[in-house]
């Protein structure tokens, strides 16, 4: 075989590891929790454990459409620099919050058990935190978008019939009620809730 057709061989197999085929919801969301139960049993720092955490978060977690179902209405009265100014402190507060929770974990184990899809975008796979000597099973099932087939994305995640997107949204809406709807003063909380788990 010649150097060209070794080269060619090596170029197809390349693009077959790579993103440009599709994922199964249940086999992303397995690999997804394979890679952060990998970190949370590292013999590293926990900081160490967070900034690993954050990055599989931003890969794999939709933040900014998370961020926006958070906002509610509300998004519909905000100019072009008031979203970008909440979509900056959303992510800050998402990435913060979800790490360093995450970090307290020690290799926590999650079994996906089944996928269904309910729409042409979207699907929910059905998964459980193992039980141990210290905490019951736990059911998790996760939204997971994808309309893009190749680059599926977690949306929310519904932790024993209680969906975390939802609970956040009513959290940012009671914000904003107490406040006459000022916008200001959801983004002063974000900063405070951040500034708070530091």
């Amino acid at each position: 075989m010649n150097f060209k057709k070794i080269i060619i061989i090596l170029f197809l197999l390349s693009l077959n590891n790579s993103h440009v085929y599709s994922m199964e919801p249940d086999v992303f969301v397995q690999s997804t929790v394979n890679r952060a139960s990998q970190i949370l049993s590292e013999s590293i720092t926990k900081e160490e454990k967070i900034n690993k955490l954050k990055t599989i978060a931003k890969e794999t977690v939709d933040i900014r459409a998370v961020g926006f179902y958070s906002l509610g209405s509300a998004r519909k009265n905000l100019d072009e620099s008031q979203k970008q100014k909440y979509s900056k402190l959303f992510e800050g507060y998402f990435l913060k919050s979800f790490s360093s929770r995450l970090a307290e974990y020690t290799n926590p184990e999650i079994d996906v058990k089944s996928k269904k899809p309910i729409s042409e975008n979207y699907t929910i796979v059905n998964s459980v935190l193992v039980a141990t000597s210290n905490r019951p099973e736990v059911k998790i099932d996760w939204r997971i978008y994808t309309k893009d087939k190749n680059n599926p994305l977690i949306r929310d995640l519904i932790i024993e019939g209680l969906s975390l997107a939802r609970t956040q949204k009513e959290e940012f809406a009671s914000i904003l009620s107490s406040n006459d709807g000022d916008i200001n003063a959801l983004f002063k909380s974000l900063e405070q809730f951040a500034k708070n788990l530091d």
